[in-house]
């Protein structure tokens, strides 16, 4: 197992240079300019007049943003700046990128966790429920249920709840955006704490009914599958109880797909969720990736794709070590004869 994890983890190097490097093109392939974005210079070279700037200072900027070298050199200059930890400067504000990152990414973390923890805890009992009980009215009523929230678009659940549970014309519920009132330096602990949560259920909820309903559904199929097993029908045989034979045995063979979902949770804690966060108004890195794409911030950009890139290659090594402890049949090297 040392062996396999040392070499899955050398493994990431290579793979990591080839997923920047594919990124880092693509993203000087799209087109526009952010110098001329940020200089007000028109797709033509010419100065809008909105902003006259001279093309001296256009060039200058582009020099800042290093911008007028080839790609090739400008990524080796970027790798340069990525092993010393510094992902450069935003082109919007020019502020740190990592300074950036660090304002939002406890929202997104706390947003994500939260998210997880609530998903896998309905979904799993509600998916091994249901593969106990397959075809009875609750599996039917859950099986309906699910896939009909699994069908609606976050968008479109997002904008309902706002219309109709944000609206003082309707159900003033839930605030319509951000995640703590304007009096919330005033509040003591408890009332902070209270007030941060109002803000969040209602997001909350639109960031979790899709992956609960997709789990739960996977935690379904994997009961049915196990049970049918004959290592199943041989433990009902010498007297096991039901809970023993489902919660001992079913549920740890049936952990392989739950486990593999597992892997795109990491990266997901840096990415975030840019539909919820761009329409609650939330400042987390789903608002800001989104900033980051519209204004061409190729640090900014770079930065986020590239700690996605880590937390995943991160997340799949996680899913193979996990393997081997639910199911000990899953080998990563050669088994002494």
């Amino acid at each position: 197992m040392l062996q396999y994890i040392v070499r899955r983890i050398l493994l990431f190097i290579p793979t990591l240079l080839v997923i920047t490097l594919i990124a880092f093109g693509l993203t000087r392939l799209a087109p526009g300019d952010p110098a001329a974005v940020k200089a007000g210079v028109a797709a033509e070279g010419t100065l809008s007049a909105r902003n006259v700037m001279t093309q001296e200072t256009f060039e200058l900027w582009r020099k800042q943003m290093r911008l007028d070298r080839p790609v090739l050199e400008q990524y080796i200059l970027w790798l340069g700046d990525v092993a010393t930890l510094n992902f450069g400067v935003s082109f919007i504000d020019n502020r740190p990128v990592l300074e950036k990152i660090a304002e939002r990414l406890p929202i997104t973390v706390m947003m994500n966790i939260a998210a997880v923890f609530i998903a896998y805890s309905i979904a799993v009992p509600l998916g091994v429920y249901s593969a106990m009980k397959p075809g009875s009215w609750f599996d039917r009523i859950v099986t309906l249920v699910l896939f009909a929230l699994y069908s609606l678009p976050t968008f479109w659940i997002a904008t309902l709840a706002l219309t109709f549970l944000c609206n003082p014309e309707f159900a003033y519920l839930f605030p319509s955006h951000g995640i703590y009132s304007t009096r919330f330096d005033f509040l003591p602990f408890w009332r902070k704490v209270g007030d941060v949560a109002w803000h969040l259920i209602l997001p909350m909820i639109v960031y979790t009914y899709g992956s609960l309903a997709f789990i739960s559904r996977q935690m379904r199929s994997a009961m049915l599958e196990t049970i049918r097993q004959d290592f199943i029908r041989t433990a009902r045989a010498k007297g096991l109880s039901q809970r023993r034979v489902v919660f001992v045995h079913a549920l740890r063979n049936s952990l392989i797909p739950i486990i593999t979902l597992l892997a795109g949770i990491l990266p997901g804690l840096v990415g975030g969720s840019v539909i919820v966060e761009t329409i609650f108004s939330i400042p987390g890195m789903g608002e800001l990736s989104y900033m980051a794409l519209v204004s061409r911030d190729y640090p900014m950009i770079m930065a986020i794709f590239t700690l996605s890139a880590v937390l995943t290659l991160i997340g799949i090594l996680l899913s193979d070590i996990l393997y081997s402890v639910v199911d000990p049949r899953i080998a990563y090297g050669k088994r002494a004869s």
